[in-house]
């Protein structure tokens, strides 16, 4: 398959398209300046563009058969998050090319009926990025059907680790383990992200995955 990655460089990004990559996929890494160090496999295609650009993401996206957004704005720059997620939906929106977005957690709901952010104990120190995500999920779940997206929330946390390929995915709810915690490391949920895109479940729906 051929895949565009926003976000190739990040911490998530790079270990999509390595999984993406290993699968045999050919794979476009949009960066915003070219001249930037990466270490990227030498297979993966670089070309030059801004997510928050529908312009950009359009010729990007054309004759691909998934995008891939990884993004994640510095501290600070939380609202980003939303530009950028609106750049892509446009930029898609009527090209029947697949948008698979990495997304946060915090939406994510916990016994009590109430989310993941909105709970006592949430950090402070990533409260804004976690809101930043909630809304960039509503900006999904309002482009009704004219774009085909798919929204990934990982478990609270999410690590550099091992890749075990053994994890479970859920919908809408904060998956836990026997003890309580939910983890999964960035190596694995690349690969149920990955997963999604070659045996699409989660068609204009959110799902997360967790140990």
């Amino acid at each position: 398959m051929r895949i565009t990655v926003f976000g190739a460089t990040g911490n998530v990004g790079s270990r999509i398209v390595a999984e993406a990559v290993a699968r045999g996929h050919q794979v476009t890494a949009v960066v915003r300046d070219p001249a930037k160090p990466h270490r990227l496999p030498s297979s993966v295609a670089l070309a030059v563009g801004d997510a928050r650009d529908p312009e950009d993401v359009a010729r990007n996206a054309a004759g691909q058969d998934a995008v891939i957004t990884a993004t994640r704005p510095v501290p600070g720059s939380e609202h980003e998050l939303a530009a950028a997620t609106e750049g892509l939906l446009a930029g898609i929106a009527g090209t029947g090319v697949r948008l698979l977005a990495v997304g946060g957690a915090g939406s994510l709901t916990v016994p009590g009926g109430t989310t993941l952010v909105e709970s006592p104990g949430f950090p402070d120190g990533i409260r804004a990025i976690a809101l930043a995500c909630g809304r960039q999920l509503d900006l999904y779940r309002a482009a009704g059907g004219d774009v085909d997206w798919t929204y990934l929330s990982p478990a609270a946390l999410l690590e550099p680790g091992v890749r075990t390929g053994r994890f479970r995915l859920g919908r809408d709810e904060l998956l836990v383990d026997a003890d309580g915690n939910s983890a999964i490391s960035m190596e694995d949920l690349a690969i149920a992200l990955l997963d999604e895109v070659e045996r699409p479940a989660h068609r204009r729906a959110r799902f997360t995955a967790a140990y």
